[in-house]
């Protein structure tokens, strides 16, 4: 498949991160279409700004690849639509599932698209949406049909292959955000506490002297955050899931799923932990002053 015979990209759905790949493929030459049925004012206008064509279903079953970039809790139940749209074509698409699924549910859904006869990716976004002349995050994908969407490249994604089965990229991406979003967990846990317990000067002082590098980080990532926690709390439970039931640790993220659940709550009503977060984070420029 080269960029000259593969044009047509789907991608869904346009949020945050769809958006922006959308914008980058097309800026690159690729057409990218997406459906707006029943989406708000706003999502209508993030899609029309990074040059996606809203089309019906029929259209996007017609497309050369199809990316899967939504919610966690959703991407079941969208290999499950999109498997019924394509079960009658004779052309199939590549599906590629790019979301923050565990292994078990990115098999699941292999057997779904799979089903339809079309061949499937797994795959991993690792790093922030695409920003205009900024980088691509990475796009690890994994499978025996990886290498059938690396025209994605051309396309100006920064596309990865992870040798392995469907599942591998899966596990990546799985612990990686283990990782990176089990830090920021525990981190705006404890600077909550310490903060109410009238400590978060003196913990701001210490990490300063032992870790400035976790403080640093720390300045950026709880702001970051706090609009994001309603969507961490899906994928909090696809990683204890990856753990799996019998691992010890699996429960540590079960517990952050409840966090996140928290604070997403917390940052939708009164906002008393997203204050302490935000205030915590400001004080670390002040202190740099």
């Amino acid at each position: 498949m080269s960029k000259s015979t593969s044009k047509t990209i789907a991608i869904l759905a346009p949020g945050a991160m769809g958006s922006a790949v959308a914008r980058r493929l097309s800026e690159n030459g690729a057409r990218v279409l997406t459906s707006l049925k029943g989406r708000s004012e706003a999502t209508l206008k993030r899609a029309a700004d990074a040059g996606m064509v809203g089309a019906e279903d029929e259209a996007i079953a017609d497309a050369d690849i199809i990316l899967s970039i939504v919610p966690p809790g959703e991407a079941v139940a969208l290999a499950e639509r999109l498997a019924a749209l394509i079960v009658k074509r004779n052309k199939k698409p590549v599906v590629v599932d790019c979301n923050a699924v565990n292994v078990d549910t990115v098999k699941r859904i292999e057997e779904i698209i799979g089903s339809a006869q079309a061949p499937f990716v797994d795959g991993g976004i690792i790093g922030f949406p695409p920003q205009p002349g900024g980088k691509s995050p990475a796009f690890y994908m994994s499978g025996e049909h990886a290498r059938d969407v690396a025209v994605l490249k051309e396309f100006g994604l920064d596309m990865r292959i992870v040798e392995g089965p469907v599942g591998a990229a899966s596990a990546l991406k799985m612990s990686y955000a283990g990782i990176v979003k089990g830090l920021a967990g525990i981190s705006s846990a404890m600077v909550v506490a310490a903060t109410k317990a009238g400590a978060a000067d003196a913990l701001r002082d210490e990490l300063a002297l032992s870790q400035p590098a976790i403080l640093a980080r720390l300045e950026v990532a709880l702001p970051d955050m706090i609009p994001k926690a309603y969507r961490w709390v899906a994928e909090m439970q696809e990683i204890s899931g990856f753990l799996g039931p019998d691992h010890p640790a699996s429960q540590i993220y079960q517990g952050f799923a409840r966090w996140f659940e928290h604070l997403a709550g917390d940052a939708k009503g009164e906002a008393v932990d997203a204050s302490l977060l935000k205030a915590f984070a400001a004080n670390i420029g002040t202190k740099k002053a």
